[in-house]
């Protein structure tokens, strides 16, 4: 298989959310002043695709409650920003960390912006799904996170997708107590980390978050924002198993992914049908390829999957019956590292920490 095309992420700008042009003059010449440069979004629409991922936001007064309207993701490092009379009420439920009165809190708002949030204690993100109903996806989660944590990786397995079967089941962890999503439901601003990772499901290096078995509940994208937040610091890898339906909680998830994999079987109504989960993800996630699972029982390659659904082929998957009796036996996937599913999670793995280091090199 060729080497993947390296792909280069732009780099992570603070991101300033305002229509106001007076103001956004002011913001400007701070930020220069800082010496760093910013991205401008002039409403909550336009910020929705880069507020995960930026370092810090800077919300003007004048979008103040456009940004609740549109109920954004609740996240870290969030300044609300205005002259005097700046609406200090909205700073609360915009989950904002700070209030900056210009032209009071210049000095402060200069050292903010030239004081960079350091990726390079962010772990690696990766998710997965699935390109239509039991292609996969899970197990291919699973997998990844189990081999990562052989590997003495700090692990975090997320289970985003509530109408799933739940990879606490899908690991043997059904009985490992821990807290649940419903407990984390109601979380708001920060979480933190060390304390999130001793009262969730572990064993080893692996830590899993999944939902509770007599209460489905959607999950919040405030909280995914917070656990999101909380991984980040406390683990060297977070895989997230994301429904194809994608919800606010799963599109906050994909757009704080390095990495999405698509998990196709070699047929073709499922690549017609992950076409469409395709289309979903891709404005989401700059880095998204496909995974190919056989067997394939009309002949489709691997290769002709991937150049129908315009993706890089990230490797394909052979049947393997011992891991499909091991899971019938509660027997995590991939537990034993052999095999062509833990081959692949291995290469996957090292070519997500590869390119995560070679991230950090250029920011």
């Amino acid at each position: 298989m060729p080497a993947r095309p390296t792909v280069r992420p732009a780099p992570h700008r603070p991101l300033v959310v305002t229509a106001d042009p007076g103001l956004l003059d002011e913001l400007l010449r701070l930020a220069a002043a800082a010496g760093t440069e910013v991205d401008v979004a002039a409403d909550p629409v336009a910020a929705r695709a880069r507020w995960a991922t930026a370092p810090h936001v800077l919300i003007a007064a004048d979008q103040a409650e456009p940004c609740l309207r549109a109920r954004l993701p609740r996240r870290p490092r969030v300044v609300l920003v205005g002259g005097p009379g700046v609406p200090w009420e909205a700073a609360e439920q915009l989950g904002a960390e700070h209030v900056a009165e210009l032209p009071l809190a210049e000095p402060w708002l200069v050292d903010r912006l030239a004081t960079p949030h350091d990726p390079g204690a962010d772990a690696s993100v990766l998710a997965v799904v699935g390109g239509r109903g039991g292609a996969g996806a899970s197990v291919l989660a699973g997998a990844l996170a189990v081999t990562a944590a052989r590997a003495g990786r700090r692990t975090l397995l997320v289970d985003a997708d509530p109408l799933g079967g739940g990879l606490d089941l899908l690991l043997g962890w059904e009985q490992v107590d821990g807290l649940r999503w419903p407990a984390l439901t109601a979380t708001r601003g920060r979480v933190d980390p060390p304390a999130l990772i001793r009262a969730l499901p572990n064993q080893g290096d692996l830590v899993l978050l999944c939902f509770s078995r007599d209460e489905l509940l959607p999950v919040p994208a405030e909280a995914m924002a917070a656990t999101l937040d909380a991984a980040r610091r406390g683990r060297d890898v977070v895989v997230i198993d994301l429904p194809r339906h994608l919800d606010d909680a799963a599109a906050l998830a994909l757009q704080a992914a390095d990495r999405t994999l698509l998990v196709v079987p070699a047929e073709l109504r499922a690549v017609a049908a992950a076409a469409r989960v395709a289309a979903t993800v891709a404005p989401h996630c700059a880095d998204v390829s496909v995974v190919v699972r056989g067997p394939a029982p009309g002949r489709l390659k691997a290769r002709e999957v991937s150049r129908a659904l315009g993706l890089p082929l990230a490797g394909t998957l052979r049947p393997e019956p011992a891991v499909c009796q091991g899971l019938e036996r509660g027997e995590a996937p991939a537990a034993d590292g052999r095999g062509p599913l833990a081959d692949l999670c291995r290469r996957v793995l090292d070519d997500l920490t590869a390119g995560h280091r070679g991230a950090e090199s250029a920011a």
